[in-house]
Order: structure tokens, then C-alpha cells, then sequence
């Protein structure tokens, strides 16, 4: 949509998030925030500076060593108010979501439910944070383990999950007794400022958490901040493995995660409706907008992929496209027009490529106001192809044939990303056999979106993440924490005497 169209009465500023309160941005860069639905500018983001973030990374500083000393107990309690507080803003913080990302009500009520599990597990950080002890390692010798904060860390979080991922990120980092700072996406970026506000009013002392917008200068400031102990990062492969990259030269703690093409197997024996039903959700929810959408089905055999065409061309056809806030709608648009463009470049790709386009989801939607698009559906896709290789991080499914469950591994453990994976059968074997050999991060058995609940952890494996540890959970508490380990005596008398050899236990 050009610029006459744009309803400028309606823009309104965000602002950064620093010290507990709203700070304008004063460098002069901004970046427009669309509503996906009618293409119009709703509200501009701030651009941070390297003073404004020098300033951000000082005030999460100077809170960091009175946070870090709260007892665990205090800082859950904290944490049990913001959970209450975000629940009753639930329904508000999701209108948001909706509005500048333009995924259903319903998906956005979806993921800040699976944001408040994560809130939920760091309610228990006085147990998650305990360490190990043992008396008399040796004679009068204690020994015990500690895990203690890193100081300030920051978060760099992705357009399609506004809420949930920096909730994957941020509670586990304040519950262990960091500050953090969050960078999120500047495409959506109002819905960090509603969690930045519950959590001042759940009581958290300013400083420690903080909100700061931007673009490459600031990803880069953040790398670069010597006062900032880890950076957790989600989004595209390139930036992901530069983040780990510069996190590593740094000398920073580093968990990136990458793309993703996530394929799911469909096995002759399976109940082909509700793998049906299941790829439908998985492929085209939240317009294929997410690093756990299946954009791959592999069927075995030409049997079962004729059949599974069958029964999915129609439902595909059928999908109700429309306004994001109508309860009607399974499909809402795309994030930005920039985002339609390359998506329906892909499927253009695709079809010069010599996939077979059994549905084309640019028909009768790109004309439309607002950044809608359809669902397409492709057949004969090959893994040579780009379609196949690449992420298209839209609402296109590609149906790829084989003739056994071997090859079905074989391919998918070859591809570069390896988030997640489903696998849709009857039998036992079968499946364990998938869960066994299969070398991807998250797995699922008859399960399309194989996302771990809180108290296990998310991540995948080769490109779709860098860096030792996956984030949330268990896994989330060992990232934002070192450990200690301390040996203690106290002896009786002076008659010790200076040992030469190495110190053995007696």
C-alpha cells in the first residue's frame, strides 16, 4: 500500500522501555509498524542509538548486583504476581499480537498461554537453582556446588511469537537473577511494552528489566557491550550464526537459534484424516509463519500421497482467509507486503523449478488490502529444489514421495536444518525406529507441532541452532547461570605442612 493511503492520525510512537519507564528514542531513526490487515502504518518504533543502548546496558547494570542477591524464594514471588497479572491482561496483550502481527485472536490467546507454562516453571527457580552437596570428600573436607547469575543478558526475539518467545527467554534470566534486556522485532514491537509494564507492577525493580528497539545497530551494540555476559537469539540462519559468531569472539554465552524446515512423515498405515487435519494446522497456522510449521510432508509411497491429496486439496481450497479478529478465520495476512512478495517469489520459484502447483494461493488474495495470502500446495517436490532447501517461512506445503520409511530418514536427517519433526502411524516399531535414528532436536509421534511443554527445553540441532544449550527449561536455567564449585576445611591445629604432590583426598 503506498504512502497516500496511510491514515497518519492513527500512528502512534512506541517507546523504549529503561529503568522502569517509557523513554522516547531521541536518535531520529524510526521504522513504521503495519497493520498486516489493511497495509496502514499504525504506529512508528524507535531506533536505538549506541547511547541509548550504553545507557539501557548502565541502568540493567547498576540494578544487576541487588537482583542477583535476592533470595531465589523472593524473586519467584515476584514472578507468581506477574503470572497472575499477565493472565488478567491475556486478552488485551493478545488484541495486540493480532493487530501488528495479524495471526487469529485465538492463535495469539495460543501463545501467551504457552509464554505463561514458561512463566510458571521459573516460579520454581528456588528448587531449579539448588546445587549438590557432599560431607567429608574427604576426612573434614566438605564439598558443594553453586549456580550463580551472569549479570546482564540480553534477548533478541523474532516478529512471529511477540510474547512467547521473549517469555521463553526473559522469566527463566530474571528468576535466576539477571537483568535482562529485551531487543525485540521492530516489525510488532507493542507487546513487549505490555509485558514490560505487568512486571514493574508485579513488583520487579527497575533496571532489571528493559526494553530496547532497533535495528542492525543495535543486534551489533549488543554483541559488542562488554558489560553483557549472554545473548539468546531467535531468527533467521545467516543472523543466527553471526550472533553465535561475534557472541564467541566476545566472549559471551551464546544460545541462537536458527531456521528451520520441519518435515512430517506420513506412513501408509496412518489414520490419514487426522493426519490430515493435523498437517492442515501445522502447515498453514498463523499463515505458515512459524520455525515449528510443517512445510514438508513426505509420504510413503504414491499410494498414500494420492490419498493425502485427496483429502487435503479441498481443506486447503476451503481455508477461511480473512480479518484476524473474526473467529471465523483460521488464516489471518502475512507480516508486511515486503514479507508476501518473497514468499510468492518462492512459489513462482517453485514452479520453474518443475514442481507441480496442485494449488496457488497468490489467486484472488494479493489484491486485496492488507498483506493476505492464500495456501499453496505443491507436489513433486524434489530436495535439489529451493522450495525444498530454503525456508519459506509462509504459507506454502510442498508433498515430497518415497518409497520407505529408510529413505524418509535418510532425507530428512541429509537437510541442513533440523528443528523439528513429525511422524504420523500406527505402528510402534515404526515410530520407534523414527524417534531412534531420526537426528533432529524436537520429534514428534502423531504430534504436527512437537514443541516441548516448559519444564522440558526447545531447540534444535545443525543449522537451526547454535550454541551448547536449548532454551527454556532445564536447559534455560544452566544457560543464565554459572556454576561454582567450592571445597571447604577447617582445620583443627597449625600443624599443617606444604603438599608438593597433587592434593588427593585422605
Amino acid at each position: 500500500m503506498t504512502a497516500t493511503a496511510v491514515k497518519q492520525a492513527a500512528v502512534t510512537a512506541v517507546s523504549h522501555w529503561i529503568d522502569g519507564a517509557e523513554l522516547a528514542g531521541t536518535s531520529g531513526r524510526t521504522s513504521d509498524v503495519f497493520n498486516p490487515s489493511t497495509g496502514e502504518v499504525a504506529a512508528q518504533v524507535p531506533f536505538a542509538s549506541l547511547e541509548e543502548l550504553d545507557r539501557c546496558v548502565a541502568s540493567a547494570k547498576a540494578a544487576s548486583a541487588a537482583w542477583a542477591a535476592t533470595p531465589p524464594l523472593r524473586r519467584a514471588r515476584v514472578l507468581f504476581r506477574y503470572r497472575q497479572l499477565l493472565e488478567e491482561a491475556s486478552e488485551e496483550l493478545a488484541q495486540t499480537i493480532s493487530r501488528e502481527h495479524g495471526k487469529t485472536v485465538a492463535d495469539a490467546r495460543g501463545e501467551i498461554v504457552r509464554g505463561l507454562e514458561v512463566v510458571e516453571f521459573a516460579c520454581g527457580i528456588p528448587d531449579l537453582i539448588k546445587g549438590e552437596y557432599n560431607e567429608n570428600v574427604g576426612t573434614g573436607v566438605d564439598a558443594w556446588s553453586i549456580r550463580q547469575p551472569l549479570g546482564v543478558v540480553a534477548g533478541i526475539t523474532p516478529f512471529n511469537f511477540p510474547a512467547m518467545v521473549p517469555l521463553w527467554m526473559f522469566p527463566v534470566a530474571l528468576a535466576c537473577g539477571n537483568s535482562f534486556i529485551l531487543k525485540p522485532s521492530e516489525r510488532d514491537p507493542s507487546a513487549s511494552m505490555l509485558l514490560a509494564k505487568l512486571l514493574k507492577q508485579a513488583g520487579l525493580p527497575d533496571g532489571v528489566f528493559s526494553v530496547l528497539h532497533g535495528d542492525k545497530v543495535a543486534v551489533d551494540g549488543l554483541l559488542a557491550h562488554p558489560d553483557i555476559a549472554a545473548i539468546s537469539f531467535v531468527g533467521s540462519t545467516p543472523v543466527a550464526r553471526h550472533v553465535h559468531q561475534q557472541g564467541t569472539l566476545g566472549g559471551k554465552r551464546v544460545q541462537a537459534l536458527g531456521g528451520a524446515k520441519n518435515h512430517m512423515v506420513i506412513m501408509p498405515d496412518a489414520d490419514l484424516d487426522d493426519a490430515v487435519e493435523a498437517l492442515l494446522g501445522a502447515a498453514y497456522g498463523s499463515a505458515g509463519e512459524r520455525c515449528m510449521a510443517i512445510s514438508v510432508a513426505v509420504a510413503v509411497g504414491d499410494a498414500c500421497a494420492d490419498a493425502l491429496i485427496e483429502k487435503l486439496g479441498p481443506k486447503v481450497r476451503a481455508l477461511k482467509i480473512g480479518l484476524p479478529t473474526d473467529a471465523a478465520t483460521e488464516m489471518g495476512p502475512l507480516i508486511s507486503g515486503a514479507h508476501r512478495n518473497k514468499v510468492c517469489d518462492y512459489i513462482q520459484h517453485g514452479v520453474g523449478e518443475g514442481a507441480k502447483l496442485l494449488i496457488d494461493g497468490r489467486s484472488g488474495h494479493v489484491d486485496k488490502p492488507g498483506f493476505f495470502l492464500g495456501g499453496s500446495l505443491f507436489d513433486g517436490v524434489q530436495p535439489d529444489m529451493k522450495i525444498y532447501q530454503e525456508e519459506i517461512f509462509g504459507p506454502v506445503l510442498g508433498i515430497l514421495r518415497v518409497p520407505d520409511l529408510e529413505t524418509a530418514i535418510k532425507l530428512i536427517n541429509a537437510h541442513p536444518y533440523a528443528n523439528g519433526t513429525a511422524i504420523f502411524t500406527r505402528s510402534g516399531a515404526a515410530a520407534r525406529i523414527f524417534t531412534s535414528q531420526i537426528e533432529v532436536g524436537m520429534v514428534g509421534v502423531n504430534v504436527p507441532l512437537p514443541v516441548p511443554v516448559a519444564f522440558h527445553s526447545f531447540g534444535g540441532w545443525r543449522s537451526s541452532l547454535f550454541g551448547d544449550h536449548h532454551i527454556y527449561g532445564r536447559e534455560g536455567v544452566r544457560f543464565y547461570t554459572r556454576l561454582k564449585a567450592i571445597t571447604q576445611r577447617w582445620p583443627k591445629d597449625a600443624d599443617a605442612k606444604a603438599e608438593f604432590s597433587m592434593p588427593t583426598m585422605k
